[in-house]
């Protein structure tokens, strides 16, 4: 195990839906949430894309189909947790080596039935190429701080229980 020299960066936040729902909101919508802003690829960002399964990739699409990887899903547990890996470099762009990863944990805590708290710990920074660049930027309001304030409002179940259609 690689020893913390970078601290992580933990968020918490609160949303009023069901574990399920929250669950399903941020690994399904990452388009939803996701300051566009942030990207790598060369082209405007499209989607967000993480794939629902361990292994899964985490990639942008960008509006002209080009794909650029962000990292990979190290465990997928639904309705509590994911985890996946960061690996954008302190270059700002994506690094193939996944010991050069960074990970990403989100835990998703049932406070009632229409209630969940969602904590995330961006950790490991030390792991990336100038991991203390990709710190500073996400500490001075990126990344998933910028996120955080973008939060969507989740959109009603329809009567099947799955997401509405627009």
């Amino acid at each position: 195990m690689t020893a913390a020299t970078i601290p992580p960066i933990e968020g918490k936040t609160t949303v009023n839906v069901p574990v399920e729902q929250a669950f399903t909101v941020f690994t399904a919508s990452f388009t939803a949430w996701w300051p566009h802003q942030y990207h790598i690829g060369q082209s405007d960002v499209a989607e967000v894309i993480l794939e629902s399964h361990e292994g899964g990739r985490w990639y942008e699409r960008g509006v002209d189909g080009t794909e650029c990887d962000w990292g990979r899903v190290l465990a997928w547990e639904p309705p509590s947790r994911v985890l996946f890996t960061w690996q954008i470099n302190g270059h700002w762009q994506f690094d193939p080596d996944p010991t050069h990863a960074s990970e990403i944990e989100v835990r998703f805590h049932a406070d009632g039935p229409a209630q969940t708290t969602v904590e995330v710990e961006h950790r490991y920074f030390e792991r990336l190429v100038d991991g203390e660049g990709v710190h500073g930027a996400i500490r001075s309001g990126g990344g998933w701080l910028a996120a955080r304030r973008r939060r969507p409002r989740p959109r009603p179940s329809s009567p099947e229980g799955g997401p509405a259609s627009r």
